[in-house]
């Protein structure tokens, strides 16, 4: 079976629902300025680390993506928005997994290019205090970063489909990310590790001494992800449109 005409279709949306383009633009713009700003900061701190400075952008950043994740699937809950993309697509599952692979495939690049330019701005800032970082660790932060936005995308774009509501999602997604996370994580220790963002974000670091490696700490988001999305085609599938 073509998925093409399908794919099409759901990246015909997102390039002309103005606020998606946005979110990508917002992804970029704030990523990239927090991580300038980051890099003219204190470095002589004893856990100083290099990597994770330049783009520590991407913690306030991922706010964009997840953004656009949630907003990609709540269009489609407006009234006869759904009916009129199932009647396209019958087959709930098929659409959904166009959806979700169309978020991915946006979001990925942007990802990309996004964390080579906060690399790049705070690099310039730090100076000196980032000449040991190699380039295997640079390259594998820009792809870590850009793999972790995508699944933090695509966790939002499950919790959509679950909650039918972009707001909705937002007000779950980001308290977590923003305090909800930093408070478990200075309560629990280890097991804050395991969260959705925590685990993600050990690819940002040049060191880490937790429990989970850079793409053993990505593999355990693609989870939460995974399970994410699953639950959210299973609501889809048992609710009406």
């Amino acid at each position: 079976m073509d998925h093409t005409p399908v794919l099409r279709s759901e990246w015909l949306k997102i390039r002309t629902l103005r606020s998606l383009p946005g979110a990508l633009l917002a992804l970029f713009a704030a990523t990239t300025a927090f991580s300038a700003i980051a890099g003219v900061s204190e470095t002589s701190a004893p856990d100083f680390d290099p990597l994770f400075t330049a783009l520590s952008g991407v913690v306030p950043g991922q706010i964009a993506a997840v953004s656009f994740g949630a907003m990609a699937v709540s269009a489609e809950f407006r009234p006869g928005a759904l009916r009129l993309s199932l009647a396209a697509v019958p087959r709930r599952g098929r659409w959904f997994a166009a959806k979700a692979a169309v978020v991915a495939a946006a979001v990925f690049p942007v990802g990309l290019l996004t964390a080579s330019a906060a690399l790049f701005v705070a690099r310039a800032g730090l100076g000196a205090a980032a000449d040991g970082l190699g380039a295997a660790q640079q390259v594998r932060g820009v792809v870590g970063c850009a793999v972790y936005l995508t699944l933090m995308a695509l966790l939002a774009v499950g919790l959509a489909a679950l909650l039918r509501s972009g707001v909705a999602t937002l007000s779950l997604l980001i308290p977590f990310l923003l305090v909800v996370s930093f408070v478990i994580g200075d309560a629990a220790g280890t097991v804050a590790g395991f969260l959705p963002d925590k685990a993600g974000q050990v690819v940002l670091h040049e060191t880490y001494d937790g429990t989970l490696g850079p793409w053993s700490g990505l593999a355990v988001t693609a989870l939460w992800t995974g399970a994410a999305l699953l639950v959210g085609g299973w609501s889809l599938r048992r609710r009406d449109a």
